[in-house]
């Protein structure tokens, strides 16, 4: 129980700091970035607002698993993890990965298509494997909460 505590706690401020960082990464660092690269290089300067656009959405579906988590984290200290108000949260999440993987899946068709070296399309199609991988995993994880979910409701009802 204390170690659950601790690591509830520890994550809580984990998640607070890693919100921050991509809050600065939306606001600032990303339009900042592709602003510098179509100073740089004029050539790719129709390329900015688009890839502005796609990261901080990117971001933002980020965003929406960390304030997932948060609420779940929440049922979790009051006991209710198993209940039905938790299964809207972990169908946020997957509905976030599922909306970057669609997404990244046009991002990775882009790239393949016009790419002169293999390199960065390999990269990608290595990043689209986990993140495919990741959504997956949470869509069994939700099934496992959802069966978790009946078998404690029918506990309950029995006794």
């Amino acid at each position: 129980m204390i170690a659950e505590r601790w690591a509830v706690a520890l994550l809580r401020v984990f998640l607070v700091l890693l919100f921050g960082v991509l809050v600065l990464f939306q606001v600032m660092s990303l339009p900042g970035q592709f602003a510098h690269m179509a100073q740089e290089s004029p050539d790719l300067a129709h390329l900015r607002w688009p890839l502005t656009a796609i990261t901080v959405f990117w971001v933002l579906c980020v965003q929406v698993v960390v304030v997932s988590t948060w609420r779940l984290l929440t049922l979790v200290k009051n006991d209710r993890i198993f209940s039905e108000a938790s299964l809207k949260w972990v169908d946020a999440i997957v509905w976030a990965i599922a909306a970057a993987w669609v997404v990244f899946v046009g991002v990775f068709l882009w790239v393949g298509f016009n790419a002169d070296d293999p390199g960065v399309p390999l990269m990608l199609f290595l990043m689209l494997i986990g993140l495919t991988v990741l959504g997956l995993l949470m869509v069994v994880m939700r099934a496992l909460l959802r069966q978790a979910t009946t078998l404690r409701n029918d506990m309950e009802a029995v006794i």
